[in-house]
């Protein structure tokens, strides 16, 4: 930016001041390593407490991941350092991800003089990239198991985007899917499910079909879906969420209650005033104690009760999460009711 004077030192201490990051450069010449604050504090020291030494860095590294560093000796040798990310137990015993990217520098007769780089705490990105991973693994054994998966996305005449659940079962490509959806159906019910499904989305209101898929092996399936929309703040369908389930396995079919996610978000935006006044009725609560119960103010519950509040308002959340707490139960039932009930 013209005119701005910004030192160095000013600049790191900007970027350092997090506690996320920190930097490092190593001097093969004199063997000499330099250690900015925010590397200290990553640490677990104080900056300036120890002397900043790669053993001291590696005798700090998790036992188990001290095999992805380079020996001290082979990167003062050949200038090898690969980037790599490392558990780091600190003198309190806590332990942190750290990932550390760095560069070598070398003498124009090629030989290493000098390494250098920053290190990042990716502790929370990489607790969520667990979390992910272990949920990944949840959803494909509740396939595997149930055949019963959840999916979310765009719905239009121009944009139509299977789950890979879906097409696995049915054996269709995605483009087949795109070209003619009906396809997954039993011919028999084909025209029938279209009409509906269509006049529903048309609707932009939410709805539970239960039909015969077409599986790829020859066979047949009766499966249930229930698809609720999902609205943006400007009260806009940005995408329709689903979760399907093999039904003709399990006699009496369950209605149980939807699962968090995407199609629990549109199912509680469906939720109207006439549900909130049935709901309050089955705890035998008022308006106040729905609005203290869920942190809204009266005025805010008796515009939901109305209809005059958006379908995407977040109050509608805050009511529904609020009754659901108290052990109220909101079910998509055949076709496109809304059952209201008390779980528990």
């Amino acid at each position: 930016m013209p005119g701005l004077d910004f030192p160095d030192r000013d600049f790191l201490r900007l970027i350092e001041g997090h506690g996320l990051t920190g930097s490092w450069t190593w001097d093969f010449t004199r063997n000499e390593q330099v250690w900015s604050p925010g590397l200290y504090r990553l640490l677990g020291f104080e900056p300036g407490s120890v002397r900043a030494d790669f053993g001291v860095f590696l005798g700090l590294v998790h036992p188990e991941d001290r095999p992805v560093i380079e020996a001290n000796s082979v990167v003062m040798r050949e200038g090898v350092f690969h980037d790599h990310t490392v558990r780091v137990i600190r003198p309190d015993g806590s332990l942190r991800m750290l990932a550390n990217r760095g560069t070598a520098y070398f003498t124009p007769e090629g030989r290493p003089r000098a390494v250098a780089g920053v290190v990042l705490d990716v502790t929370d990105a990489e607790r969520m990239a667990g979390l992910h991973r272990e949920e990944q693994r949840r959803k494909r054994a509740l396939f595997e198991q149930a055949q019963t998966w959840m999916h979310a996305s765009p719905y239009s005449a121009s944009l139509r985007i299977a789950s890979r659940e879906l097409l696995t079962l049915t054996g269709l490509t995605q483009q087949e899917f795109h070209d003619d959806w009906t396809r997954i159906l039993v011919p028999e019910e084909r025209a029938r499910t279209h009409d509906y499904v269509l006049s529903r989305v048309e609707a932009g209101q939410p709805f539970v079909v239960e039909n015969h898929l077409a599986l790829a092996g020859g066979e047949r399936g009766l499966f249930r879906g229930v698809f609720v929309p999902v609205r943006g703040t400007d009260g806009r369908i940005e995408t329709w969420a689903s979760l399907n389930s093999r039904i003709d396995r399990i006699r009496p079919v369950p209605i149980a209650p939807v699962p968090p996610g995407a199609v629990r978000h549109g199912l509680e935006q469906a939720v109207q005033g006439a549900h909130l006044r049935a709901a309050r009725g089955l705890l035998g609560w008022s308006m106040t104690d729905l609005a203290e119960a869920s942190s809204l103010s009266l005025s805010t519950i008796r515009r939901l009760e109305e209809g005059n509040e958006g379908p995407a308002a977040r109050s509608r959340h805050a009511a529904v999460e609020a009754l659901r707490r108290a052990g109220i139960g909101f079910v998509l039932v055949a076709g496109d009711a809304i059952a209201v009930a008390k779980v528990r």
